[in-house]
């Protein structure tokens, strides 16, 4: 299978070059705005085989794609409120790219890396495959602005009913992989279990589902191989995790030291989320079955950070 992926540089996307260059199963083209810098990324992995990186000028002249996977996106918290409304259009834009692609060429699948932010403000429970996406209209806030984004893409891929499009709503995702330096609850607590420093979080508890890259991957895998279907897909693991629960493990093979204030500086871009995780399985109608827990997903990537960072110092003490 022939496949285009755009925003090849954002760190979900790699953890997939990642594992596509290991099976040898598919072959890939990455566009991205520095295709130069793809480039020198792969070889400081040490791929065996490169995959071509090009700018997305040259998108629409490539032909016979297979399938097209659409990342671009935003993935930090802090730089998704900078950006503002700005991001409706940059996700309407590549959004368009891959659009008039399949116009084209009507054979083409396209995975759209959606959110489960698309469903607006609605998490005082889980949602389910029945739940409403809710925006306060006439007051809209920073936070809104990315859901929107995602929620606009999603609606005019379902008024294709006849292109095979799928959307996926990643909700919580852990790599050892991503930037350390985002606004995120457990990249926070992995920070100041590097530091050595006090966490501090606020009492209240919630609910999250931190998807691993390996259940990501499978996914991605699992959508391409099933049959064409236009519709929206929300990530899952085997068990969501709570914070309470989360910091108390997270202690217990770590060493994090935290305690609880009333009102701890954090970036809630997305707006606060009690129970931020999806009971709505239709994932699993495509073959997807989770692997892990969002704990064990956790523990597995945090481990392999800090581990990796221990290296680092060891190599520069025997300096």
């Amino acid at each position: 299978m022939k496949i285009a992926i755009l925003g090849a540089t954002s760190e979900i996307a790699k953890d997939l070059i990642r594992w596509f260059s290991s099976k040898s199963t598919h072959e890939c083209v990455l566009f991205a705005r520095r295709p130069k810098d793809v480039m020198a990324w792969q070889t400081a992995q040490g791929f065996s085989a490169h995959f071509p990186a090009k700018d997305f000028n040259e998108f629409a002249g490539t032909p016979d794609f297979d399938a097209i996977i659409n990342f671009v996106g935003v993935g930090n918290p802090a730089l998704a409120a900078s950006m503002g409304a700005s991001i409706l259009d940059i996700t309407a834009t590549y959004d368009d790219l891959a659009l008039s692609y399949l116009q084209s060429h009507p054979s083409c699948r396209y995975i759209f890396l959606s959110s489960g932010a698309v469903y607006g403000d609605s998490f005082e429970s889980p949602v389910t495959a029945h739940s409403h996406a809710t925006f306060p209209i006439n007051a809209q806030q920073i936070n809104n602005w990315y859901s929107v984004a995602k929620f606009y893409a999603e609606m005019r891929h379902r008024a294709l009913p006849d292109q095979a499009i799928i959307d996926i709503r990643v909700f919580n995702y852990i790599s050892r992989y991503q930037d350390m330096a985002a606004r995120f609850l457990v990249t926070d607590m992995i920070r100041a279990i590097k530091e050595s420093s006090l966490f501090k979080t606020s009492t209240s508890n919630f609910i999250r589902d931190y998807l691993s890259p390996a259940d990501f991957c499978q996914l991605i895998a699992a959508v391409l191989d099933s049959p064409h279907r236009n519709a929206a897909i929300d990530c899952f693991t085997k068990a969501p995790i709570d914070k309470l629960s989360l910091l108390d493990s997270m202690n217990q093979n770590f060493g994090l030291i935290y305690e609880f204030e009333s009102s701890p500086a954090s970036v809630h871009v997305t707006g606060l989320k009690p129970n931020y995780y999806s009971t709505n399985h239709l994932a699993a109608e495509f073959g997807y079955t989770p692997q892990k827990t969002a704990l064990e997903a956790v523990i597995e990537e945090a481990g392999a950070i800090l581990s990796c960072e221990n290296k680092s110092l060891l190599k520069q003490q025997e300096l």
